[in-house]
């Protein structure tokens, strides 16, 4: 045998108590690893007289941990979660996130953005560039509701229809064309492209404030979308809905981890390496196979090949990688937004620019003032879950690059979305 899998728990508070792990079973160089150590590998001793017999003591926190030990002559290999375990955590989760509300992703003080439909879509993204946010809803004055939403990716569409020879939208008509004219427009692209049933308008994907986090949640995986808007309906005391939050996965997943994070414990898959869970998309000679290849680009490929890329993959964001694949980069949907600053799109062409040139223009100074620009956020395939959602709780990260310790190589990508549907067996 040459690793073992062991659960234990203690009853107690934040005392440290020391533990004494042994391995009698020889080996050529033994560590071990465990939830306490980030699943990274820690040597053992051998046993003074006793060659054969490796120890080590650790001081472990009260409450519940995975360990395994390894003598050096198997591939690395990880625990994997017990469908019990694992149908705890669930449960656990689906059972807070239908106990808390809506309002209660309400900020103590904040703004929110609403764009009218009759803005032209130039000034849209450069709203949308100065406030630094990818997507906003939409108000029709002449219908009093709110009909919609603006996001980064209508930029992408609008991008990839001027480059597009024979388009029918020109530079200078952007200037003047409105919001509801290009959803108009996108209507019609979809229907030449999809066939007429796919051109039919969608309703606005919203919640009401005392909707609960697990409809949220799944209204935000249902439907594809990235965002919705908490809105309070009208009443006799209010005639016009009121647009309170725009709520995301990033809030909701700050809640869970806030709740969770004193009691570990509760939820036995956040001591499990982020390997040993099926989460994300990875290399296949990392995670085994995905339902869809990795997208990764070089920085010398073309930003057309990056937008197309973007909107066939169905992803938010590519790695750009050098030609050993270590992470250079990531170029996000929301980067997109960046080239309407001083109308740069319309200087620039998408087959000609390439992926460096878009990430200095995304990147400098003056083009990127009073915008949240998001750096790579990276993890380790070793890292526990509750250190990933650590890292996806904190402001603007929707996304952790997985890549090799030391080489920066990528290895994989895990998102929001990824995790809700883990966690929520969506």
């Amino acid at each position: 045998m040459n690793s073992v899998g062991m659960d234990f728990s203690r009853e107690g508070g934040m005392v440290l108590v020391p533990t004494r792990f042994v391995w009698p079973h020889g080996g050529s160089v033994v560590c071990i690893s465990g939830s306490f150590t980030g699943w990274t590998q820690w040597p053992m001793t051998p046993v003074e007289g006793c060659p054969t017999v490796f120890q080590t003591i650790c001081s472990l926190p009260c409450g519940y941990h995975q360990v395994q030990v390894s003598d050096g002559t198997s591939p690395e290999s990880y625990p994997r979660i017990s469908d019990a375990d694992l149908k705890i955590s669930r449960h656990r989760i689906v059972v807070f996130l239908s106990t808390h509300m809506a309002y209660e992703l309400l900020p103590e003080s904040g703004k929110v953005i609403a764009l009218d439909v009759d803005l032209p879509v130039k000034q849209a993204f450069h709203i949308l560039h100065e406030q630094g946010t990818p997507v906003a809803p939409l108000w029709d004055f002449s219908k009093s509701r709110f009909v919609g939403v603006l996001s980064a990716m209508d930029f992408i569409l609008i991008m990839r229809e001027l480059g597009t020879h024979g388009s029918n939208l020109t530079e200078e008509e952007l200037e003047t064309h409105t919001i509801s004219a290009w959803k108009e427009a996108k209507l019609h692209l979809n229907n030449q492209v999809n066939g007429p049933s796919s051109a039919v308008s969608r309703k606005l994907v919203q919640a009401g404030p005392d909707d609960s986090l697990n409809e949220v949640a799944l209204k935000i995986l249902q439907n594809g979308v990235s965002t919705v808007p908490i809105i309070h309906s009208s009443s006799l005391d209010v005639p016009l809905p009121h647009l309170l939050h725009v709520a995301s996965l990033s809030g909701i997943l700050k809640c869970i981890f806030r709740f969770f994070k004193h009691s570990p414990s509760s939820l036995p898959v956040l001591q499990f390496p982020l390997c040993s869970l099926p989460i994300g998309t990875w290399v296949p000679k990392i995670g085994g196979p995905s339902q869809q290849p990795l997208a990764m680009l070089r920085p010398n490929s073309s930003l057309s090949a990056a937008l197309n890329l973007l909107i066939q993959a169905q992803v938010s964001s590519i790695p750009i990688v050098d030609e050993n694949n270590t992470l250079l980069d990531v170029y996000s949907r929301s980067d997109i937004t960046l080239l309407a600053k001083d109308k740069v799109y319309a200087h620039i062409n998408l087959e000609e620019t390439t992926l460096h040139q878009a990430i200095q223009y995304r990147d400098d100074p003056f083009l990127a003032h009073g915008y949240n620009n998001q750096r790579c956020h990276m993890c380790l395939r070793t890292d526990p879950l509750h250190k990933i959602l650590e890292k996806l709780s904190q402001p603007g990260v929707r996304r952790l690059v997985v890549v090799e310790a030391g080489s920066k190589r990528v290895e994989g990508i895990v998102s929001l979305r990824d995790i809700f549907q883990f966690l929520m067996d969506s």
